[in-house]
């Protein structure tokens, strides 16, 4: 099993590290019925995506 030959510098390692910080989701508002979507997602509110309605929502009760 190979074993590194040099202690990797906190620079070259916090180089490679840098793409992996998490983004927060960018949510957006349902043009139809205004509830905070994230884009590219059907809303679960209304059931529309893209101007039309894509499934049936029952209303709660």
């Amino acid at each position: 099993m190979g074993l590194p030959k040099r202690k990797t510098s906190k620079s070259k390692r916090n180089k490679r590290r840098s793409h992996d910080a998490l983004t927060a989701p960018q949510w957006l508002a349902c043009p139809q019925c205004g509830e905070p979507i994230v884009p590219h997602r059907i809303c679960a509110a209304c059931g529309y995506y893209r101007g039309r309605q894509v499934i049936t929502v029952a209303e709660e009760e």
